[in-house]
């Protein structure tokens, strides 16, 4: 059905008349008839009686009612989807790993939805490595995580480095120390991690580069969550700074001089996908201008 008949008919019961109609609608008075019998043709009814004086039929009544709901449908997805291209409404599907989730994320969305009110956003907090899967397989537009091993069919675009420091108990003998190399934690009780972690993993490399094989005490999933046991003495851990800039209480941290930067997180996209998105063109601007080497200034 085509709406510009819907808006034709819609005159001709308004004015009741073809020719004030064509005259409202800009067209020949032909076109107006023209419409109208198409309407008619492809609805197989008679919607209008001609004569001295217009009569709508039964189904001209019933169309005539509908036909509104049918024009501000179109409207609104018509007015939608111009949002949509000029980048102010749509979906965005962010995917996130920690800390970057807790702690960078929250404020740069919130002036992300000041400008753009209209675009939604879905956010997925995962590894690093479903974080590259779900880019894979198109389950979200952008990830904001570690570069992937392989990375054939992905864009990785590096934005910052996540330092990381050494949190210890205050009773612990490594508080009282100066300076804290890596050697200094052979043989200490190291909380970690689950092992498919991006910054255990990193960690895991440097200390055996360094001779020095990782002694575990207890394995946690939740990297937010370390912090908590050092706390309650069951062990020390390399966290990254951002999570510990208040340290909680019992706490110290050091920093550990041959080991002081974590791992690149960055922008991570699918090379086979098109992008053609304003709203992610102007979410990614905002994440480069205020992540980019401005792990503590902030240009919001």
């Amino acid at each position: 059905m085509d709406l510009r008949t819907i808006k034709t008919f819609k005159a001709v019961v308004k004015y009741r008349s073809f020719q004030r109609a064509a005259e409202e609608l800009n067209y020949a008075q032909s076109t107006v008839t023209t419409h109208i019998k198409n309407l008619e043709a492809e609805l197989g009814v008679t919607l209008i009686k001609r004569g001295k004086n217009l009569q709508l039929t039964e189904a001209g009544r019933l169309l005539s009612e509908k036909g509104e709901f049918l024009l501000k449908g179109f409207e609104n997805l018509q007015s939608s989807l111009e949002e949509i291209v000029q980048g102010e409404a749509g979906i965005i599907r962010i995917g996130v790993m920690e800390p970057t989730a807790s702690y960078r994320l929250p404020p740069l969305l919130a002036y992300f939805r000041k400008k753009y009110p209209k675009i939604q956003l879905n956010i997925q907090i995962h590894s690093s490595k479903s974080l590259v899967d779900m880019i894979r397989k198109d389950e979200i537009d952008i990830a904001i995580c570690t570069a992937p091993e392989m990375a054939t069919d992905t864009i990785f675009d590096p934005l910052f480095s996540e330092e990381v420091v050494l949190l210890v108990p205050i009773e612990h003998h490594l508080s009282q120390k100066e300076i804290i190399c890596l050697k200094d934690l052979k043989n200490e009780q190291l909380l970690m991690t689950s092992s498919s972690c991006p910054f255990r993993n990193n960690l895991e490399k440097k200390m055996i580069e360094s001779g020095i094989n990782p002694l575990y005490g207890i394995e946690i999933s939740n990297m937010l969550a370390l912090k908590h046991y050092v706390q309650s003495a069951l062990g020390i851990a390399v966290v990254p700074r951002i999570t510990v800039k208040a340290p909680p209480k019992g706490t110290v941290i050091k920093p550990i001089v041959d080991f002081n930067k974590g791992l690149t997180v960055g922008i991570l996209r699918n090379s086979e996908r098109f992008y053609n998105s304003k709203s992610i063109e102007r979410l990614i601007e905002i994440l480069y201008t205020n992540l980019v080497n401005n792990d503590e200034k902030r240009n919001l």
